[in-house]
């Protein structure tokens, strides 16, 4: 509860990290707001990630994935702008014509239902920065230790209530994990 009262905004990925996110949002009594990352999905697999990318084209890449199928920069290129139209479409959506919060000086508590590769994360705290916060910090329920290693020195502080050795899927981590619908997003939205 150290944020409670503080200059805060909870900044969550939708559609799971909204849940997650609300309920910080209440426990701080803290503005609820989203960013929205978009998985880069490989070639011969959409499902499986090789990188993500954020509103304002910042990425995160999984280099090593990217090396050993040899995917092409051609191929990233074209998805990663087919990802920013997605990523306005959803933005419209949830926000209507509601403008992104200002995050200079702020607090910014990133949230979302856990992490699994990281990337989606990364992009959006490479998007976080540039509107120079105060403070970043990653709240997450469950995240792999190794990724809270590797974000830790990208960010002011990393909370993870169960950092997960070996990584197992996000979903075992929960008695319900039922898909969040975009209007459970919109809903939640109204009520900041």
């Amino acid at each position: 509860m150290k944020y409670r009262g503080k200059d805060a905004i909870v900044l969550a990925i939708p559609r799971g990290g909204i849940i997650v996110g609300n309920e910080i949002s209440k426990a701080l009594n803290a503005n609820l707001d989203i960013v929205v990352p978009r998985k880069i999905g490989s070639p011969d697999d959409p499902e499986f990630a090789i990188g993500a990318v954020a509103p304002d084209g910042s990425i995160s890449l999984a280099e090593d994935v990217i090396r050993d199928y040899s995917i092409s920069e051609h191929y990233i290129k074209s998805k990663v702008k087919e990802e920013i139209k997605e990523i306005k479409r959803r933005m419209e959506t949830y926000r209507g014509n509601n403008p992104f919060p200002k995050l200079k000086n702020k607090i910014i508590i990133l949230v979302d239902d856990g992490v699994a590769t990281g990337n989606t994360i990364i992009a959006s705290v490479k998007f976080i920065k540039k509107q120079k916060p105060k403070k970043i910090v990653i709240a997450v329920p469950v995240a792999p230790s190794d990724f809270i290693n590797k974000v830790s020195n990208m960010v002011d502080e990393v909370i993870s209530l169960k950092p997960l050795e070996p990584y197992y899927a996000i979903s075992m981590h929960y008695l319900n994990f039922g898909q969040t619908t975009d209007e459970e997003v919109i809903e939640i939205l109204k009520r900041y």
